[in-house]
């Protein structure tokens, strides 16, 4: 009997350590609908990572760097991969300027399709800086739900203007642990919810 107790608590302690905690309860999640469209805001690597989030997920998802409003078409879902690159910025022929319209025109017309908008930020504090900062307040409003590596929340940003929206917010150790979550947020109509 001791060794079964011990045994469970073990796994019930692991399983604390290891499942990433949201801010409110699960029920407090929203749902997102497939297809999804993924595209970086700051042209960071961090929209590969998401991308093979998505495909380790089993979701039926299209990544496109420098997506547009067109791109939208027949998309049930808008991710959003925040986070600057100078050297991505440059690579796309891109300024910061470029980059906030092409956003902003996506995010204008996803709420006028009411299209809800994932917001991913998977870079940590090495993504953080003072112009990833300005994507993060201009584009998390939107948000449906916020998934964020939790080193990257260290100041509290992301906990701040989620909490002001009302906004769920899921802090990760590692972008791995990312799998689990959008596999949940992505369920089918006929699966439970």
């Amino acid at each position: 009997m001791k060794k079964s107790l011990c045994s469970l608590l073990t796994v019930f302690a692991i399983a604390r350590v290891c499942l990433p905690v949201p801010k409110g309860t699960r029920e407090d999640w929203p749902c997102f609908e497939q297809p999804l469209l993924i595209t970086s805001v700051g042209q960071s690597a961090d929209v590969q990572i998401a991308g093979v989030l998505a495909k380790r997920a089993g979701l039926t998802a299209f990544l496109s760097k420098a997506a547009g409003k067109t791109d939208l078409e027949n998309m049930k879902t808008l991710v959003l991969v925040i986070g600057v690159s100078m050297k991505g910025l440059g690579a796309a022929g891109l300024d910061l300027d470029h980059e906030i319209s092409r956003v902003n025109g996506m995010v204008e017309t996803a709420l006028r399709e009411n299209i809800p908008l994932l917001c991913l930020h998977l870079g940590g504090q090495a993504r953080r800086g003072k112009l990833s900062d300005q994507l993060l307040a201009t584009f998390l409003p939107f948000a449906r739900m916020v998934i964020v590596v939790k080193s990257g929340n260290e100041d509290g940003l992301f906990t701040k203007i989620c909490g002001e929206l009302n906004i769920p917010l899921l802090e990760l150790e590692r972008p791995l642990d990312a799998i689990e979550p959008l596999k949940s947020l992505f369920q089918s109509d006929t699966e439970s919810f």
